[in-house]
């Protein structure tokens, strides 16, 4: 078993010991959520989820809000939710010490104590991810999405975190035959799934090299359907409260040529989950996250060294 099959499977006690933040007061000071790469996947889930629970929030990446503020909030005051498994990522750094020195108050989500981010936050938020976790965010994005939903209001008692556990064990169970021989995967997720369904696009493109994409369901009919063929899997992450027209896409994915996992919901391969909308986003993330372990390993892909990737993306100062 390697580091990061191991970082998968044996992440649900860390999500057991973690000390989840209390929910946000809902107030008129609007939240922007910021992140790059994993970490704004999992922005834009926390801030659906806070919409959701009557928090106004956007997500944005941390690039974005250091150089143009501006295109994304006129609000005067705000507050800032900034997320980074090492606390290092320079983008973000620098996108909380902008916002902390404008007078916006900064809560610091990272699994790196004490660091860079914890001290430009004024409320940080720390966990500890597990020991061998290695380029490829896993427990940690699970940790840094499980802080970010608690604000939200959105709570995981124990045994949810086993239902997790046993969602991950069903997808690891399908055999590889059903989806391996695709070279297009396709990842389509609304509301707070949306987020997710991007980063599981983007764990299985930094773990197999593979061409993925992601998609809001009712917009993958707006061009992009035009790319699916046979060699096309789509991963349908199921919302309760539209089940009917997923299930509706579905179909016509399928009659041109897609195999499709439906986590929650209809596919070739359909994995049951009980999820509310709110909590299925951080229920199937490590779900995702073995469904890239396993793809790559049908590939001869060592997921402990991705291509052209390193753990931190650090910027030398101009």
């Amino acid at each position: 078993m390697n580091a990061t099959l191991r970082s998968i499977t044996e992440q649900f006690p860390f999500w057991k010991k973690a000390q989840m933040p209390k929910k946000l007061q809902v107030t008129d000071v609007p939240r922007i959520v910021i992140g790059c790469g994993t970490s704004y996947n999992l922005a834009l889930s926390v801030a659906a989820a806070m919409n959701a629970n009557g928090i106004s929030a956007l997500a944005v990446p941390a690039g974005e809000w250091i150089v143009r503020p501006q295109a994304y909030s006129t609000a005067t005051s705000c507050d800032v939710i900034a997320l980074s498994r090492s606390g290092e990522s320079t983008e973000t750094v620098q996108a909380a010490e902008a916002s902390r020195a404008r007078g916006q108050h900064v809560i610091g989500i990272t699994c790196a104590p004490g660091s860079s981010l914890s001290k430009a936050s004024d409320t940080p938020i720390e966990f500890s991810t597990h020991p061998q976790e290695g380029i490829v965010m896993t427990c940690s994005a699970s940790l840094m999405l499980m802080a970010g939903l608690a604000l939200a209001g959105v709570a995981f008692t124990e045994a949810e975190i086993d239902q997790a556990q046993a969602f991950m064990a069903a997808m690891d169970a399908v055999d590889v035959a059903v989806y391996g021989p695709r070279s297009h995967f396709v990842f389509l997720g609304g509301g707070v799934n949306y987020g997710v369904a991007l980063e599981g696009a983007l764990k299985l493109q930094e773990m197999a090299i593979c061409y993925t994409q992601g998609f809001h369901p009712g917009e993958y009919r707006h061009g992009p359907v035009s790319l699916l063929d046979e060699k096309t899997c789509v991963v349908m992450l199921y919302s309760e409260e539209t089940r009917k027209h997923e299930s509706e896409l579905v179909k016509e994915l399928q009659d041109k040529g897609a195999v499709v996992l439906g986590f929650g919901g209809d596919g070739d391969i359909s994995l049951a989950h009980g999820f509310s909308d709110g909590a299925a986003a951080l229920g199937v993330l490590p779900a995702l996250q073995i469904l890239g372990e396993r793809y790559a390993v049908r590939k001869g892909i060592d997921t402990t060294a991705p291509r052209n990737l390193t753990k931190v993306v650090m910027l030398e100062a101009k």
